[in-house]
């Protein structure tokens, strides 16, 4: 199950959210909704803004887990388990996300030196899309080791993939196994060889078909697109994206998310960050899990590789 009742904190734990955007506000609900941290603080370089978020967001606590909810400095990331970046330009309608590699890579370039005089201890969840590009960046402009700094990645792209099989197939989403690895954009990678319904192969499935399977990724892939186009921007399912990730750090789940990691030599891959299925916990990235793929999916994997080294490339870090 992607989501189940928090427990509550036996010790206070501290979420920081920086961006309190559309994104960055609606993971802090998320976090909130769900039980997850005692303490979430948004900062925003929009500070009206912020207060506006943390007062709606402090008016419904009394319906929930008690949490403090504040607008913040960076003063506030000294005591923080996880810091979430979400802060950026957004993506418009018809937009690669790679195109905002320049602008947002400094942004978070200062944001990452802003953290860093504060704490070392902290785990960094990247958000701010290019999501491949910008983890590297962060990684990059904080020293902190790569196990501290990693990507939401394709935990979302993999959510939306089960749940278009799931939809062509005609059985619960959770009964669906089913990732994408590399880049979060237009090079991820479906990776069917190991794609399962309740542990069965997926092609063996009743009611598989190759072609709808091959369009439900192909939905994947332009799903931010279309949303973009259709309400100008994605946020609810990447809370919970968020909420999710953030969880399973601070309660040392152990839990394993396709997210965006540090490669050093894995399937041939090294200094680059991009998608694969990895164990996190209470040090955040525990352990990249290498798992057997198709020689097509190497392939394809190598190619997503070299796309996002060659953004991270463009911008000179």
């Amino acid at each position: 199950m992607f989501f189940k009742k928090s427990p509550k904190p036996v010790e206070s734990t501290r979420v920081v959210i920086i961006g309190a955007g559309l994104v960055g506000a609606t993971s802090a609900y998320a976090i909130m909704l769900r039980g997850i941290a005692s303490e979430i603080v948004l900062i925003d370089i929009d500070k009206n803004k912020c207060a506006g978020e943390v007062l709606d967001l402090q008016h419904g606590i009394s319906f929930l887990s008690p949490a403090k909810v504040w607008a913040g400095s960076y003063a506030d990331c000294r005591d923080a388990d996880v810091i979430v970046i979400t802060a950026g330009l957004k993506q418009k309608e018809g937009q690669a996300r790679l195109e905002l590699a320049v602008a947002n890579s400094k942004i978070v370039a200062e944001i990452t030196h802003k953290i860093i005089k504060y704490t070392s201890e902290a785990i960094i969840l990247m958000v701010t899309n290019p999501l491949d590009v910008l983890t590297y960046v962060a990684y990059r402009a904080s020293g902190l080791p790569a196990n501290q700094v990693f990507g939401t990645g394709t935990a979302l792209d993999s959510s939306r993939f089960r749940y278009l099989l799931a939809q062509s197939l005609g059985v619960a989403a959770e009964s669906v196994g089913a990732y994408l690895i590399g880049e979060h954009g237009d090079s991820s990678v479906p990776v069917y060889s190991h794609a399962n319904i309740m542990g069965g192969k997926l092609a063996v499935f009743p009611k598989y078909n190759k072609q709808a399977v091959q369009a439900a990724y192909r939905q994947t892939k332009n799903a931010a697109y279309d949303l973009i186009c259709k309400k100008g921007a994605t946020y609810y399912a990447i809370a919970l994206a968020v909420a999710r990730i953030v969880r399973a750090i601070l309660y040392n789940e152990n839990h394993i998310f396709p997210v965006s990691v540090y490669l050093s030599g894995q399937y041939g891959i090294s200094d680059v960050y991009l998608s694969l299925p990895a164990v996190v916990n209470r040090r955040g990235v525990k352990e990249i899990l290498n798992i057997e793929l198709s020689a097509l999916e190497k392939k394809q994997l190598h190619q997503s590789a070299k796309v996002i080294r060659a953004a991270i490339d463009s911008i000179k870090i």
